[in-house]
């Protein structure tokens, strides 16, 4: 599947750039798929206004390959999909592995009706660039590639901005999520995006929970020879857009309207560092994110989208001390969250 196959509302909405939600695992007390949980965090997603959803991702846990779960919750989100909206959305699949079961992954994703597969290169950790690169392309002839460059707290592997100029190379590569938690690197994808002219088709997402509002706002510009180009992430693929997502997407809309003007209000580049205060909580932080897909489990079950925070891996939970952090971040940004929203048509959502 080439992306030029994609329908055109949904190619120009991934290009253009929106809020992509991370998509959580619901599970019940045996730690089977809850499915009624499961279909009513993708209605709220939607009816929150995201543009589309990553499943089957880091967010979704890994873990659902070992339990057989990984083809039934791909085929719950993209079939409540459609039947709940009729608005084009982006679905794209987390893809994971060494070669053979990445692309697996992305026939599987392919024939539910996906758009795209963002490639995970944690399994690579020992492999050079270079067979990195043969990967990526092998996958790639299979789904259009989101590429993901995850921080290495949480498995991810450190690149060089050649390897992304590479990457970036590869024709049925449509985006990249940037997320190493670490500006350098960060400019290290944009960089390599640059240096292979790609910037026009291959769109960036922050997934760069640490700096979310400042990446979505502010330019960057790139020089080579002389020569400067402006850059713009254009969206995001989040795990901390799992929860408060209705509050997200106004946050995005503020930062779409900021970019480019000639000044940048204070009280939206002040939002960052709130926004990123939320993240270290639900994120875990403190403990080096051992907590982190746990801690929005925390903010869904406190509104009802969740029977409980429980976690694949009966060892995954809050971290000492992480909830105490949630209750502070829950009471010092409660406008930050979107409580109402969701209790106005939590009813609706789990019917």
């Amino acid at each position: 599947m080439h992306h030029s196959e994609i329908k055109a509302e949904v190619r120009k909405l991934i290009a253009d750039g929106t809020v992509l939600p991370a998509h959580p695992l619901a599970l019940d007390a045996n730690r089977a798929l809850d499915v009624r949980h499961q279909r009513a965090l993708t209605r709220y997603y939607l009816d929150a206004g995201a543009g589309g959803l990553a499943v089957g991702v880091h967010t979704t846990q890994f873990a659902i390959r070992d339990v057989g779960l990984y083809r039934p919750v791909l085929e719950l989100a993209a079939e409540t999909a459609v039947s709940w909206t009729k608005r084009p959305v982006a679905m794209v699949a987390g893809l994971s592995g060494p070669t053979q079961q990445a692309i697996g992954e992305a026939q599987t994703a392919r024939g539910i009706g996906y758009h795209a597969g963002l490639l995970s290169l944690a399994a690579m950790k020992s492999a050079s660039e270079d067979e990195i690169i043969v990967h990526c392309e092998a996958v790639a002839r299979e789904i259009p590639l989101v590429g993901f460059y995850l921080q290495p707290a949480v498995g991810g592997v450190i690149l060089s901005a050649d390897f992304w100029r590479r990457f970036a190379a590869i024709d049925n590569v449509i985006a990249i999520k940037i997320a190493p938690f670490n500006r350098y690197r960060t400019l290290d994808v944009l960089r390599g995006v640059a240096a292979a002219g790609a910037l026009d088709r291959v769109a960036l997402y922050t997934g760069n929970d640490d700096h979310i509002l400042l990446d979505l706002t502010l330019p960057f510009d790139l020089r080579d020879n002389g020569v400067t180009t402006r850059a713009y992430f254009k969206g995001g693929l989040l795990g901390h857009w799992s929860v408060w997502t209705a509050s997200a997407i106004k946050q995005f809309e503020m930062c779409k309207a900021a970019r480019g003007k000639d000044t940048v209000p204070a009280d939206l580049l002040a939002l960052d560092a709130r926004v990123t205060d939320c993240n270290s909580a639900f994120f875990d932080v403190a403990n080096n994110f051992h907590g982190c897909i746990a801690g929005c489990h925390e903010i869904l079950r406190r509104q009802g989208l969740m029977q409980d925070l429980w976690c694949l891996d009966p060892a995954e939970g809050l971290s000492p001390g992480q909830m105490h952090e949630i209750d502070r971040v829950y009471r010092e940004h409660a406008d930050l969250s979107d409580d109402a929203f969701v209790k106005a048509n939590l009813e609706k959502w789990l019917a």
